[in-house]
């Protein structure tokens, strides 16, 4: 049994990640991580380190690397939960990794699922096959990365009669370099998302322009389960705070319990 849902105090770091710099971004994200200290859970953009790039074998590091330890470090030092991800590397696969860092400095990991192959991720990265739910005062909790928003049966959220919430996951992350050229699906989609998963979403977005020239708008979001935004970011680098509220989460799950005429299927990878 899933413990009591309380308050989530979610911070989200908006930020203009450097091209290829892990150092310079570690000094970059460290200071707008501090900025938040006292939240429960601080969220970073994709590929938050290198921005996101296929020259993989350049930019990736391993699980043992400067870049995962500085992020447990950080953890540590803030006292909460970070979650952003990185280009991983282990063996001869680079995985663009999610990482969940702990405030004791564990970590629990998901590897992004849907490659975008318009850019070539597919050949140059791994894919992962598992989703990751993870608990926080009580919320279960899906993080993802960019991509994935565009595949709702891989996000289904199901009936979970032994969660506080009743359902398998109360809130869902997607973490993304999003380009502003395809705004409008991104802010559709986390809308979509919220409302036929009667879950919270957060959307968190890079915001300047990278080393393809490509640029990106921010557009960061957290979103409610009617669909309707408790906050949006413009197209600056900022860092916001909102807490999001267990009690109105579960009386429209009361009210409106979509979930029962909701279709049985079982997804094979």
């Amino acid at each position: 049994m899933s413990s009591e849902m309380q308050s989530l105090k979610v911070s989200l770091v908006q930020g203009a990640t450097r091209w290829h710099d892990a150092p310079a971004n570690r000094e970059y994200y460290g200071a707008l991580v501090r900025q938040a200290a006292g939240s429960d859970l601080i969220v970073l953009p994709e590929t938050f380190l290198s921005g996101f790039s296929n020259d993989t074998r350049a930019s990736a590091e391993t699980m043992d690397g400067a870049s995962v330890t500085w992020l447990r470090s950080l953890a540590i030092e803030v006292g909460a939960v970070i979650c952003g991800s990185l280009a991983i590397r282990e063996n001869d696969t680079v995985y663009n990794r999610l990482l969940w860092v702990m405030p004791d400095g564990s970590y629990l990991q998901y590897d992004k699922r849907h490659l975008f192959r318009m850019a070539g991720e597919h050949t140059r990265y791994g894919g992962g096959n598992q989703r990751l739910i993870v608990e926080l005062k009580g919320w279960r909790i899906l993080p993802q990365v960019c991509y994935d928003l565009r595949f709702p049966v891989w996000l289904r959220n199901r009936r979970l009669a032994s969660a506080t919430g009743g359902m398998d996951y109360d809130l869902s992350i997607f973490v993304a370099n999003w380009p502003a050229p395809r705004r409008q699906p991104w802010r559709t989609l986390l809308r979509a998302r919220a409302i036929e998963n009667l879950s919270y979403v957060i959307g968190l977005n890079r915001v300047g322009v990278d080393g393809n020239e490509l640029p990106y708008a921010g557009d960061s979001a957290v979103i409610d389960p009617l669909g309707d935004p408790l906050l949006e970011l413009g197209v600056q680098e900022q860092v916001v705070t909102v807490t999001l509220d267990p009690v109105s989460l579960l009386a429209h799950r009361e009210r409106f319990p979509a979930w029962m005429d909701a279709d049985e299927f079982s997804l094979t990878l």
